[in-house]
């Protein structure tokens, strides 16, 4: 028996035998009481908070295992880490390939990283399935047939979103934008470039950083002397939390987004300092357990209930654990459809054929849906504002695409 073992470079791993099982089938990965499945997630490095999201992963399929597994076999989920570095992230998952002989990625967090796997993963012929980034290349079917984004709202949409209502606000909006200098940060100039057109370049002012850098602090400042009315922070949680603090520290009072993946208030509005936060935009499509309104959900329960049971050390404050227990349950979805035949080209039939899933920790009316031309599981967002305290939703559902 192999239980969770840990959340280091051995990584993690969930394996109970169930007997009576049906026969194996000639599946990689599958055996009659077994389907592997392999991940890499930034367990070190300098977005580790992200690592919240592999161990809630781990946490749902122990889970599922404990209720009996699906279609009479256990997943046996094994999460590596990667350090956030791409060429760690190629070196594990050639091994969960090609050592542990995964029936397919899952999950693994980050653009740059999912980019650099992507092409190996296409000639070894392995499903890339709720990949880890919200990042719009994703989607092209074309480019990465074998792909479907996370369950998330895509960057490219978020910043459309957030150019479209900053000028129904200021039509002569001048913007400054801090982003990460990768595919996850061009994606968000990308969807301001969609709705400035031929006015972009007048119209922003941009900055970027690495994700090596020990501060952003001259890139802040170089924004605010552009004379900007809009700041839109396109960052991962620790230089998220640096913009808005140093922002804060020099005066600069713009009317200010921050990007879905880093509005955590423990990791980020907390140590940015909650008054500089205040009245920051953003946008949600999941449910918020510190939300009042989601006191008495019965989704929002059942995640408590998890959580406690099977991810006791979880932050109850930190949304990615939500953002986990969404991407497995698409997942847990899936396999279910496959039946017995866990074939790759049947994995990603039923991965492209989800019609009006509801998942109790997306918001409501936000449904997922994919098909052979839409590799999108999640459109739509919602509008939020951070109170000081709290972000709080308002506005009717939006799409970007």
């Amino acid at each position: 028996m192999r239980l969770v073992t840990g959340f280091a470079a051995l990584g993690a791993a969930i394996f109970v035998m169930l007997p009576g099982a049906s026969p194996a089938a000639d599946f990689r990965g599958v055996t009659a009481t077994e389907i592997k499945i392999g991940q890499t997630m930034p367990y070190s490095g300098p977005v580790s908070a992200f690592g919240a999201l592999g161990k809630g992963e781990v946490g749902y399929f122990k889970m599922v295992n404990e209720r009996g597994g699906i279609n009479g076999r256990k997943v046996n989920l094994i999460s590596l880490d990667d350090g956030y570095a791409p060429p760690k992230t190629v070196e594990q998952t050639r091994r969960l390939v090609e050592s542990d002989e995964v029936a397919l990625i899952f999950s693994s967090i980050g653009t740059a990283h999912n980019t650099a796997i992507a092409k190996y993963l296409q000639s070894k012929n392995v499903p890339q399935l709720f990949i880890g980034s919200g990042a719009s290349k994703f989607a092209d079917p074309a480019q990465y047939p074998q792909a479907t984004l996370g369950v998330q709202g895509p960057f490219r949409y978020e910043a459309r979103l957030y150019a479209r209502y900053a000028l129904a606000k200021n039509p002569g909006a001048k913007f400054a934008v801090i982003s990460q200098n990768d595919d996850f940060g061009r994606d968000y100039l990308s969807g301001l470039k969609d709705v400035l057109g031929d006015k972009y370049e007048q119209l922003v002012t941009a900055a970027t950083y690495e994700i090596q850098d020990p501060t952003i602090d001259s890139q802040i400042v170089k924004l605010k002397a552009s004379g900007a009315d809009v700041f839109v922070i396109a960052a991962t949680p620790k230089f998220a939390a640096q913009s808005i603090r140093k922002a804060f520290e020099i005066g600069w009072r713009p009317m200010t987004f921050l990007s879905n993946v880093a509005v955590w208030v423990s990791t980020v509005m907390e140590p940015a300092g909650l008054e500089a936060g205040q009245g920051i935009l953003s946008t949600a499509y999941v449910k918020d357990p510190d939300d009042p309104a989601w006191k008495d959900d019965p989704g929002v329960n059942g995640w408590r209930e998890f959580m406690q049971k099977y991810v006791p050390d979880g932050d109850l404050h930190d949304t990615n654990y939500v953002n986990a227990y969404n991407s497995a349950m698409a997942l847990e979805h899936v396999l279910k459809a496959c039946g017995d035949d866990l074939s790759t080209g049947n994995i990603l039939r039923q991965a492209y054929a989800i019609k009006d899933l509801e998942l109790p920790m997306l918001l409501p009316g936000i449904k997922v849906n994919t098909s052979p031309v839409d590799h999108v599981p999640v459109e739509k967002m919602q509008f939020m504002r951070f109170s000081g305290r709290a972000w709080e939703r308002f506005g009717e559902l939006q799409t970007g695409n």
